[in-house]
């Protein structure tokens, strides 16, 4: 069932109102609110002040006419068109009728004024002695005889009147004044108008001091926009300028979006360098894995020619084979390691749950024995080398009890002194210290070497990162990622790995773990 026409034609108007205002922008719809709550405002007091005002100027002719009533009630007019000089006094009043009627409501004498009576004078209804007591001399409104005019009236009865004849008074009839509200409704609707024309200009005035004072209040919406413009074209440095006091909504909604956008450009600049670095780690690890495979192929195609022709020549090629085998091994091995610690660092994913921990098997140990099999182990490698035992920074070796996994904790001691021994000179002092150090479990490895310079400290922890790309990989190391298993084994055990070095001083690594506390 469709709706009536007019319900139909006004719902039709109503959506295009909606619709026009939601293509609006928001400085003008602000605007058309505040300009609308204003006239309204202006219009509800302008009707106060009228109302207030008619009120108040009827009150006072309504006053005016009881007066003159109640006088003329008392005055006995002669018979005839002539009045008494009081009479034509109270009658002289502007535009005002005075009028004696019987009680029958028949009209006996009238006075008007000197001037013509506006409307032809006042339209009177039939005013007996009755209708006049119901009035109680209470004022009320009739329309002019010819036009548009209003007249106000009060019906008083004149004092009874004492025949001789008759056992009780006579009436004496009724006088009905009547006054022109003309000067009343003049009076109101000039305040009308000068309150329309003044209310209007200053809704003008105060339309366009509004314009202004939305759009600057607008404007650090208007920077938002150009700050999310910027960020979309790739800009992620831009912010908001703080205009607005920290405490206000837009100060407020400032800085929380500055935050935000200072969180977005990190995880970009996060994302990125991750990029980059994988990027490079495939690079890097690539050129590492195809330098074995490279040589077990070449090898296998020397085999498979014929190039050997004894069997110690076989032997050597097989033997070639076994140690790029081994070194190919130990790369992936490598690899799939710090793969595994960086799962375990990174925490779960979101929607997949928690990221498995590394496992390690803790147990309560001392740092003193890795540092004696460090020791050993140095001079395994080099036994040119001279090799110390001391505590941290010199003086006696200590014990140094923590709650570790010994055997990647020895992995860890293993890397240190073979990056000692492949990065200094043959014969060049190295030094083991262990002991407590600041309340911490210290293990340190340092040599005497040449140092490295603070570009390369920043960047002797990244994977594949080499300070000398020249060095030999005859034993199957210097791929570069020795020292990043380290530091990721190091941060898996909750500790901190630091290194002291500088051009000609040497390196020396120190790992510092949780100590145990004394078993009471």
């Amino acid at each position: 069932m469709k709706a009536p026409g007019p319900l139909r034609n006004r719902r039709l108007l109503a959506g295009q109102a909606r619709r026009a205002l939601a293509r609006m922008s928001l400085r003008m719809r602000l605007l058309c609110l505040a300009t609308a709550l204003v006239a309204t405002g202006l219009l509800a007091a302008g009707a106060v002040v009228n109302t207030a005002l008619h009120g108040y100027l009827e009150g006072r002719v309504d006053a005016r006419l009881q007066t003159t009533a109640q006088i003329a009630a008392r005055i006995t007019p002669p018979p005839g068109m002539e009045s008494p000089q009081n009479v034509r006094v109270l009658s002289s009043f502007e535009d005002t009728t005075v009028s004696y009627v019987d009680d029958a409501g028949v009209p006996r004498t009238t006075f008007d004024s000197t001037t013509a009576a506006p409307g032809g004078g006042p339209r009177l209804p039939e005013l007996d002695r009755d209708a006049v007591l119901d009035r109680a001399g209470q004022p009320f409104t009739v329309p002019a005889r010819d036009g548009d005019h209003r007249w106000r009236v009060v019906a008083l009865t004149r004092p009874d009147q004492l025949i001789e004849s008759a056992d009780q008074p006579v009436g004496n009839g009724s006088v009905i004044v009547a006054t022109s509200l003309d000067e009343v409704d003049r009076t109101v609707q000039k305040t009308r108008t000068v309150s329309l024309t003044a209310g209007g200009t200053l809704l003008a005035v105060l339309a366009l001091v509004g314009w202004f004072a939305v759009r600057s209040g607008l404007r650090p919406l208007t920077r938002i926009e150009e700050t999310a413009e910027a960020i979309t074209s790739g800009d992620f440095s831009h912010r908001i300028p703080e205009t607005a006091g920290a405490q206000t909504e837009v100060g407020r909604l400032t800085t929380c979006l500055n935050r935000m956008l200072d969180q977005i450009d990190t995880a970009f600049r996060a994302r990125a360098e991750a990029e980059s670095r994988m990027r490079r780690f495939f690079a890097d690890a690539s050129h590492e894995l195809r330098t074995p495979l490279v040589g077990i192929k070449g090898y296998t195609d020397l085999y498979r020619m014929g190039a050997s022709q004894t069997r110690q020549e076989t032997d050597h090629i097989m033997t070639r084979i076994a140690e790029e085998s081994e070194r190919l091994t130990r790369l992936v091995g490598d690899m799939l390691l710090l793969a595994r610690l960086d799962e375990a660092a990174q925490g779960p994913a979101v929607g997949i749950g928690p990221a498995p921990a590394f496992p390690l098997e803790r147990a309560p140990m001392d740092l003193r024995t890795l540092a004696a099999d460090a020791l050993h182990d140095v001079r395994a490698l080099d036994a040119t080398r001279p090799v110390t035992l001391t505590g941290p920074g010199g003086g006696r070796p200590s014990t140094a009890p923590t709650l570790a996994d010994e055997e990647r904790l020895r992995q860890v001691v293993t890397n240190l002194v073979g990056n000692a021994v492949a990065h200094s000179p043959g014969g060049t002092p190295i030094r083991i210290g262990v002991g407590v150090e600041d309340g911490l479990a210290v293990l340190e490895v340092a040599d005497q070497g040449p140092g490295l310079s603070p570009e390369e400290r920043q960047r002797v922890f990244e994977r594949f990162y080499r300070a000398d790309a020249s060095r030999s990989r005859a034993t199957g190391a210097g791929a570069g990622l020795g020292l990043s298993i380290v530091h990721s084994l190091v941060t898996a055990h909750r500790g901190d790995i630091e290194l002291d070095t500088a051009p000609g001083e040497g390196c020396t690594f120190r790992v510092r773990l949780t100590l145990l506390a004394p078993m009471d």
